[in-house]
């Protein structure tokens, strides 16, 4: 089990109240958010292996130069030869470095990878697993990685509604297996990561094309010749849409080779010195007593 960290203490952020306090008067409401939703799955699905997929560059340079555009809302300020600040609270930044000290003292792997988003490593993770993993993510772009043994405990709607996308559902959903669901996302675009799509066509009308003309390489070579039954309008919108067709296929496929360490095996016993001494400085509460009892299970 992989978990999309970001993703998962921006949402326990926005949705565990600020008055969360550490014993100092800082705030720990994404630290405890994160934690309980970390401790709630584990307890669910009883995994033997689990990681903390960690975003060491949100915002890749070899994506932005193929679509500028590509986040370049969230930016609030240009690092040169660095990674760009991103528009995040300031109470969130300051839990950011403490989760990531606390994931490690409880003694689970948080894994990055320079040049890379955390969608990199949980997929990289996930792809090179030779049993059943599931990612853990509110994130749909990882919809891509489903296949026969990854499925996404989606999230989008909170921990305790979360779905079990699988091939199944991706066909109910969108009418398309997950092999095109990259396709789908390149047409439709994502607002929310700056990728406009191609104009005037929305996630109806993408899903119907690919099923007529099968993926985005036969749909442009189709438009651009002139065969296929195509619309008069779509055709000129492919058309036009081309070039950032083939450049978007690129920046939300995600990465699936990536050299990483292991994750961490379960059952794990955190030391009770350990768990301690994180509920001195923090005062998490139960938090503490569930994720430790909840990495302490053996697999099912």
């Amino acid at each position: 089990m992989v978990f999309d960290t970001s993703y998962l203490y921006f949402r326990a952020f926005f949705g565990v109240p600020s008055s969360m306090r550490a014993p100092d008067g800082s705030p720990i409401n994404a630290v405890k958010g994160l934690l309980d939703s970390i401790a709630r799955l584990v307890d669910q699905y009883r995994p033997d292996l689990v990681a903390c997929a960690w975003d060491d560059d949100w915002r890749p340079e070899w994506r932005t130069e193929l679509i500028p555009s590509y986040k370049a809302h969230r930016v609030v300020e240009e690092v040169p030869a660095g990674i760009d600040q991103e528009e995040t609270p300031d109470e969130l930044a300051q839990q950011v470095p403490v989760i990531r000290d606390v994931l490690q003292q409880l003694g689970l792997a948080v894994i990055g990878a320079a040049r890379h988003e955390a969608d990199d490593v949980l997929a990289s993770l996930a792809a090179q697993h030779s049993g059943r993993s599931l990612v853990v993510t509110g994130d749909r772009d990882l919809f891509q990685l489903v296949d026969d043994d990854i499925s996404v405990v989606y999230v989008g709607r909170g921990v305790a509604k979360h779905e079990m996308v699988d091939d199944d559902w991706l066909v109910t959903k969108y009418d398309l297996p997950a092999n095109r669901y990259v396709d789908l996302a390149v047409l439709r675009g994502d607002p929310s990561d700056g990728l406009p799509g191609v104009k005037g066509v929305g996630e109806k009308s993408a899903a119907k094309l690919l099923k007529q003309f099968g993926s985005l390489t036969e749909l442009v070579e189709a438009a651009v010749t002139g065969t296929g039954v195509m619309p008069p309008a779509t055709r000129a919108r492919i058309v036009e849409g081309a070039e950032y067709i083939l450049k978007a296929e690129v920046v939300v496929e995600v990465v699936k080779d990536l050299e990483l360490p292991p994750p961490t095996a379960l059952p794990l016993d955190v030391p009770e010195a350990t768990a301690e001494a994180i509920q001195a400085r923090l005062g998490l509460g139960g938090t503490m007593d569930r994720i430790v009892a909840a990495l302490a299970q053996r697999g099912a």
